[in-house]
């Protein structure tokens, strides 16, 4: 097998040894435009998992690099001149020149070719007299801008400026520092990588500074070359530098670009580390990435039959491990571009705030890593001892809400010409008896014209009244620290539709019933019906069928009302230009799209008892060009907000059927951390929040002050309750019914949990 790597970085270093060192009769050259010794940034961070993975595969490797890392535990965070430290972390650097070093002896030593200072032939060149070509050609890869049609990337900039230094002193932590500034807020992200040497008597550290756009134009930076951007960047961060200076290496200010391929691979060409993918530096290095598609790629060349067979197995491992990596390091790049909303948090919730950024640190696990800061952060926010965060009430106007935990509305399509029956009462009641502070009806209705299926409920008849006041008695009667919310809605240009598992949008095949809609745009073109633009009568008609639902709700008992203005529905298609084409009064500017909900809102809130609160569900973004963006959803929660909303209700997409989400973990929490800490207005958090950990790290770091659940609640009504068992809390936010109470200890499950009996000494 002839193999040619393009470009000499640790990544393409490290793929090339490992194949020949698998294989000695492999001929492999690496192609490096730089010399030797050229190399840009500073330190590299290396995980205990990717140096098992190094030792593992090359233990001669291991050793050396070994030999040579700086080892700590700590992360340090400065925030307005207090210092507080965080343990237990386990952290591994060293120089990334002494990183290269390694690799190239190393290669030399097994026979590798290494060329220098000559750019590469093209892939496509190399591809033709090569078994095998990686191209780890970094972030701005050639190869892949060549091959564009097939690898599909798509590159995101992003909106922070930073600068890679260094400083000539090793620091002992991890250190977070933030500069508030007469222009703006900056951070520093500084770590070490080499110990005293006689090179170096004093060691080393990297020391990144990163800062918003308009606040590194408005600080002058854009004018500046790299020894003044160093000298005004130690100036900044008096505690961690402490009068040290800086130094750059060729070090330049740019802005962050997330990489992202659909393919990896082209024939034998084959896309390796930053070529193929980016993950911001604040969560780790992308050397880390770089080496570990090495290890999986020579891995999968030995492993395979053939070189497809080895490219697509490549592929369907590391894509999602980096996908996941990715999402990750997107909401910790997006905690610090939005910085300057968390500045004015107390120190503790800030630092925790901070560590618990990317969703992979979390409330559990820092508690295990370090018990006395989470315990500290605890008391900073006025938990009560031995309280998990997820169970401290929350007061709303006149309702106190037991624990931070809501069911979140699910469409249950149960109902008979809009009344709820028996299954509404079972399924309202098992889950506000199984501890969750709140529970939110599904979507109920204004009209028969506003259904989205002829299951959905409503509340324009006595009978449907009637029916709902029998669930929130069984409610407040059988769990009297529980609430009961209703959602109020209307379907909008997204109604007469088929059950859900019938066909999820489809129009129904007979029997529809015509629509509402802001413009005359059906949801689906070609599939759904088109819609009625509503006209001056229209709009009052629905505004008052509005009001005198929420007359009934009232009467029924609800203690809380959401007004549904999401996902595409009639409200919803007011505030999204890509839903709204009116030229009216309602249409074109946002202020305009936000006129008839906000009428809505007020005639709603108007009748809606005082003493009850009322919020407002949002869809923060549409997940499409042209749609609603994250600066759009702070006007949209501040106008709400202004109007009389107790809480916003953050969720996104829904609104048309091209939408491309972000899927994953608590995806959509970071719109509503944003609006939460901008605004300083009350946010339901939602978006595959799956477990306990992740509703405690999210209320205690301040991103969110409810948490809405929903598939959870479907898998287990006693959700709430049994997360309070698993952490051993029995206090007044999660309490058991008297007739469950003997199930409050989850039941042994058989003898295999038994001690073992001693058979031998």
């Amino acid at each position: 097998m002839r193999v040619a790597v393009i470009g000499g970085g640790p990544g393409g270093l490290y793929a090339a040894l490992l194949l020949k060192r698998l294989d000695p009769a492999r001929e492999v050259t690496v192609h490096e435009r730089n010399a030797p010794d050229d190399t840009f940034g500073f330190g590299v961070v290396l995980s205990d998992e990717t140096l098992g993975g190094i030792e593992n595969a090359d233990p001669e490797v291991y050793a050396t690099l070994n030999s040579r890392m700086v080892r700590w535990d700590d992360i340090d965070v400065v925030h307005r001149g207090r210092t507080l430290t965080s343990t237990g972390h386990g952290f591994a650097a060293l120089s990334r020149r002494t990183l290269l070093a390694v690799l190239h002896a190393r290669c030399r030593e097994l026979g590798v070719t290494l060329s220098f200072r000559t750019p590469a032939p093209p892939a496509a060149e190399l591809a033709r007299t090569h078994d095998l070509v990686i191209a780890a050609d970094g972030a701005g890869s050639a190869t892949r801008t060549a091959h564009a049609g097939v690898f599909r990337p798509s590159v995101a900039t992003h909106r922070c400026r930073y600068i890679w230094l260094a400083a000539d002193f090793a620091l002992d932590a991890f250190r977070f520092e933030i500069a508030e500034t007469g222009h703006g807020v900056l951070q520093l992200h500084a770590y070490p990588y080499a110990g005293p040497s006689p090179d170096s008597p004093h060691g080393a550290s990297t020391v990144i500074v990163e800062a918003r756009e308009e606040v590194w134009h408005a600080a002058g930076f854009d004018g500046m070359d790299e020894r003044a951007s160093a000298e005004q960047c130690a100036k900044l961060f008096p505690d961690t530098l402490g009068g040290h200076t800086l130094r750059g290496n060729n070090s330049q200010w740019t802005a962050f670009r997330t990489v992202v391929n659909e393919r990896w691979s082209h024939g034998n060409i084959v896309l390796l580390g930053d070529a193929a993918h980016t993950a911001h530096f604040s969560i780790g290095s992308g050397t880390k990435l770089a080496v570990e598609d090495a290890l999986a790629l020579a891995a999968c060349v030995r492993e395979q039959p053939g070189l497809p067979e080895a490219l697509a197995a490549y592929e369907a491992e590391r894509q999602p491990v980096v996908r996941s990596t990715q999402r990750a390091a997107l909401a910790s790049l997006t905690w610090f571009e939005e910085l300057d909303g968390y500045a004015e948090q107390p120190p503790h919730r800030f630092a925790f705030n901070l560590l618990t950024r990317s969703r992979r640190v979390t409330h559990d696990n820092l508690r295990l890593r370090d018990p006395a800061f989470v315990t500290a952060t605890e008391r900073e926010a006025g938990t009560p001892e031995g309280t998990p965060p997820m169970f401290t009430p929350l007061r709303l106007r006149e309702l106190t809400l037991r624990n931070r935990v809501v069911v979140s509305p699910m469409d249950m399509y149960k109902s008979r010409d809009g009344v709820p029956g028996d299954f509404h009462l079972v399924h309202l009641g098992a889950r506000a008896l199984g501890g969750a502070a709140l529970t939110m009806t599904e979507m109920v209705c204004v009209s028969p014209r506003g259904r989205i299926t002829p299951g959905c409920a409503g509340l324009w008849t006595d009978e449907q009244e009637d029916a709902w006041r029998r669930v929130a008695a069984f409610v407040h009667e059988q769990s009297p620290t529980a609430a009961l919310g209703l959602q109020l809605g209307h379907s909008g240009r997204k109604g007469s539709t088929k059950l859900m598992w019938e066909g999820i949008d489809d129009p129904l095949p007979e029997g529809n019933w015509p629509l509402l809609a802001p413009s005359p745009l059906p949801y689906r073109p070609g599939v759904s019906q088109t819609p009625q633009e509503l006209d001056r009568a229209g709009l009052d008609a629905v505004r008052e069928e509005f009001t005198a639902s929420a007359r009934r709700a009232a009467r029924a008992g609800f203690d809380l009302l959401e007004l549904h203005c999401a996902h595409g529905y009639l409200l919803s298609g007011f505030l999204s230009p890509l839903t709204n084409t009116r030229t009216d009064a309602y249409g074109g500017s946002l202020e305009a799209r936000l006129r008839y909900p906000l009428e809505v809102f007020d005639a709603v809130r108007e009748v809606w008892p005082r003493e009850r609160p009322m919020t407002v569900r949002i869809s923060a973004t549409d997940w499409a060009e042209g749609g609603t963006t994250g600066e759009d959803a702070l006007r949209i929660a501040a106008a709400f907000a202004e109007h009389g909303a107790d809480a916003l209700d953050v969720s996104t997409g829904q609104v048309v059927p091209h939408e491309r989400p972000d899927f994953g973990r608590s995806y959509q929490t970071p719109y509503a951390d944003r609006i939460r800490n901008t605004l300083g207005v009350p946010v339901i958090a939602v978006g595959a929040i799956s477990s306990w950990d992740d509703v405690n790290s999210l209320v205690l770091a301040g991103r969110a002050d409810l948490c809405a659940l929903a598939r959870p609640h479907l898998y287990d009504p006693h959700w709430t309750l049994h997360a309070a068992a698993e952490q051993g809390y029995a206090g007044p936010g999660a309490p058991w019914p008297q007739p469950y109470q003997a199930g409050s200890r989850k039941p042994p499950a058989g003898r295999t949990e038994a001690p073992k009996p001693r058979l031998a000494l």
